[in-house]
């Protein structure tokens, strides 16, 4: 049976950067830019991702486009006869785990969404009232667990009618419309009275910010985020590459995504600075800034249930752009390992998939007591440690020894992928920068996860 192929260009770009730009693009990026000296940090994680996050992205692209195989088989097809395939035995368990967390806090955003909307949350909120709705909303199992399985089962569909007619056929116009909604609520934000003095804490180059918060610690935080704002590490990008034809480079499309990834992460500080400045209100990072901060600024508003809805549409095409890639990966997967047809695929992992993400959903209510990580740590924050402090360097730790070491793939066969095509193309004599630089970058990224979390 031959191989889906995406029907546009524009579709696997789209689709390849939807899986990319998630939730973190909006509440982490920035925050940390304000934080580490504005403009300053911003040009050091422009650095830090075409350095290491381009050719990261390369890599499995790479992967995927030559083998036409994701996680499932690709190391079997690019180099038969290795142990290279066991390493996908721990790779694949990190979309499950992502999934299983990344589907509840879709949820979130979907409630909010219906809540801010119909203007049931109210107006005029404090800070400490937007945090009880949000906590009264983690005290409802069945409220989060009915809109979960929602977004679940709405981006399993999608999945469910193959890779042309289903995930480029929807997900292409809900990215186009999310790149249209960030650009209306940026330029919204340019009519707030706050917006002079949110800009300038947001892009002003600030070396006393920096040297306040420490120079290795932007340095860290710039490339953590680089790093981490692609997906790396658990092939969800590779399986967009085994769709892709080979018209264009590889270092042409990478370099396109994480364009694409960056815009999306710099306009939403355009959105949030001048908002939060306008109404006194303290910018935060992580949930808290989505469902607490934000929700205080748009109930104090005028017009504050249309934009709130509006954002929060946005924030929803955005992670459930993010939903549908990574499920085709593990429907992909699935298939190419059980040999079972897409909709058995579809059916049976969207169970499993609501079936891990109970764990989370309890933890901040039947199992609100657990703290696996130490003081307030929930479920879901050792879920995304599990995944992104081990699971997410080891993989790409992988695919960068699979490409560059005599008894993997090898750096030749990774570079002629790579360069066949129009566009970009990257020298040979990055070889040793492979070989050796990006495993350090990788295991500094490493060590600092466990510092953040254990260190403190």
């Amino acid at each position: 049976m031959a191989r889906e192929q995406f029907s546009t260009r524009l579709g696997f770009l789209l689709i390849a950067a939807g899986c990319a730009i998630g939730l973190g693009n909006v509440w982490r990026f920035p925050y940390i830019t304000g934080q580490y000296g504005g403009a300053i940090f911003v040009i050091i994680y422009l650095c830090f991702l075409l350095f290491v996050g381009v050719p990261l992205l390369t890599m499995e692209l790479s992967v995927g486009r030559a083998s036409r195989r994701s996680l499932g088989q690709s190391f079997e097809i690019l180099a038969p006869n290795t142990k290279w395939r066991f390493n996908k035995f721990w790779m694949i368990p990190g979309n499950y785990i992502l999934m299983s967390f990344y589907s509840l806090v879709t949820g979130w955003v979907l409630y909010y969404m219906l809540m801010l909307g119909s203007g049931s949350v109210g107006e005029h909120l404090t800070q400490v009232e937007a945090g009880q709705f949000f906590n009264d909303l983690l005290a409802s199992p069945f409220i989060m667990f009915a809109c979960t399985i929602t977004v679940v089962v709405l981006s399993f569909s999608v999945c469910a009618l193959g890779l042309e007619k289903g995930v480029e056929r929807i997900t292409k116009p809900m990215m186009l419309l999310l790149f249209g909604l960030l650009i209306f609520l940026a330029a919204r934000s340019f009519t707030l009275p706050g917006v002079k003095e949110g800009l300038s804490y947001y892009l002003m180059p600030s070396f006393e910010n920096m040297q306040k918060e420490g120079i290795l610690n932007a340095l860290s935080a710039a490339m953590g985020q680089a790093f981490f704002t692609l997906g790396l590490g658990v092939g969800s990008i590779q399986i967009f590459g085994s769709y892709m034809k080979k018209d264009y480079t590889l270092g042409n499309e990478a370099f396109t995504i994480t364009l694409l990834d960056t815009t999306v992460a710099l306009l939403a500080g355009f959105v949030i600075f001048p908002a939060c400045f306008s109404f006194g209100v303290e910018p935060g990072q992580g949930p808290g800034l989505l469902f607490v901060t934000l929700v205080t600024v748009f109930s104090n508003m005028d017009y504050g249930a249309i934009w709130g809805g509006i954002f929060f549409l946005f924030m929803l095409f955005a992670a459930v752009s993010t939903l549908i890639a990574v499920f085709e990966n593990i429907i992909a997967i699935s298939m190419e390992i059980f040999r079972i047809s897409r909709k058995r695929a579809v059916v049976i992992n969207c169970i499993v998939i609501l079936i891990l993400g109970l764990p989370c959903l309890f933890g901040y209510n039947y199992l609100s007591d657990i703290h696996p990580l130490g003081g307030s740590s929930t479920l879901l924050d050792t879920y995304d440690f599990i995944l992104s402090n081990n699971i997410l360097p080891f993989g790409t730790t992988c695919y960068v020894l699979f490409i560059t070491l005599k008894h993997g793939w090898g750096f030749d066969n990774y570079l002629a992928e790579t360069n066949t095509g129009r566009g970009l193309k990257l020298p040979y004599s990055f070889k040793n920068y492979y070989r050796f630089v990006l495993p350090i970058v990788i295991v500094a990224l490493f060590i600092q996860g466990y510092v953040g979390v254990f260190g403190k």
